[in-house]
């Protein structure tokens, strides 16, 4: 067995994505999703601030290549796990496997996601299935892993529980309507741990990307929604994985007693 990685004491930072008074070097991270995207880049943000990451994904091979990048160019250690965020007992041994490199864990990035879009009516319904095991159970089994590490990490510095969820969920997008619903559960789930877990200092975040120009939306069956996004993103000049994990940085770097609850992040063409 390694020796876990060690743990360092939040101390006053002015560099990029930090606040007075807090720092991301020393945390041990994990996050979801972290073979492409939005996922990828915070994985590598958090590094780059001298945090400790666990990735997560299904593509095993972007996870190795993505963790033998970040030995190179970070400040922390960098486990990557293939592992189905849709199975509880396989998350469970995940977790196991992080404390067991890593230490314990005091930030999860649950931000495992998918986005196919249909007319209601005509929409394959194995695709709302997906969406609904990968975006919200998965992000669910993601936050119960781990809620025991963060609940202690909390006793003595910050702890943070951020969910990626989207603007969709609480604006009108057509043929995207169980997409949306994923994300306003994302929400409303936010909302509740924030009552249920602040009171133990346990600091539950929203961050709301609008549209992204990531993988997000590729494997849709539906060509015409496909082409739909492709002129959507083009026309908006859209956000970058990296904007977002720059959101990410900067509200789990704030200080312990300061919660940025909910983030909506959106490009200065979408209005």
């Amino acid at each position: 067995m390694t020796t876990p990685a060690t743990h360092a004491t939040p101390t006053t930072g002015s560099g990029p994505g930090s606040w007075p008074g807090g720092s991301l070097a020393g945390r041990v991270a994990v996050i979801t999703g972290a073979t492409s995207g939005i996922g990828a880049a915070t994985a590598r943000r958090l590094a780059l601030g001298g945090a400790h990451v666990a990735l997560m994904g299904r593509r095993e091979h972007r996870l190795d290549a993505l963790a033998d990048e970040l030995r190179t160019v970070g400040h922390g250690k960098a486990l990557p796990i293939a592992v189905d965020l849709t199975d509880p007992e396989a998350l469970t041994r995940a977790a196991t496997a992080v404390r067991a490199e890593l230490g314990p864990v005091d930030l999860v990035v649950a931000n495992a996601g998918t986005m196919l879009g249909a007319p209601f009516e005509t929409a394959d319904t194995g695709e709302w299935d997906r969406m609904l095991d990968v975006n919200v159970r998965g992000l669910i089994h993601t936050g119960r892993a781990f809620i025991g590490d963060l609940t202690a990490a909390a006793e003595n510095g910050p702890a943070d529980l951020v969910h990626i969820g989207s603007v969709a969920s609480h604006m009108l997008y057509p043929n995207w309507s169980v997409y949306g619903a994923t994300k306003a559960a994302v929400a409303q789930l936010t909302r509740n741990l924030r009552a249920e877990l602040g009171p133990r200092d346990v600091r539950v975040h929203n961050i709301e990307p609008a549209v992204t120009a990531t993988e997000l939306g590729s494997d849709m069956s539906d060509d015409d929604m496909r082409a739909a996004l492709t002129q959507m993103r083009d026309s908006l000049r859209p956000l970058s994985a990296q904007d977002i994990a720059e959101a990410v940085a900067f509200t789990v770097a704030a200080p312990a007693n300061v919660n940025i609850a909910d983030m909506a992040v959106v490009s200065v063409r979408y209005g």
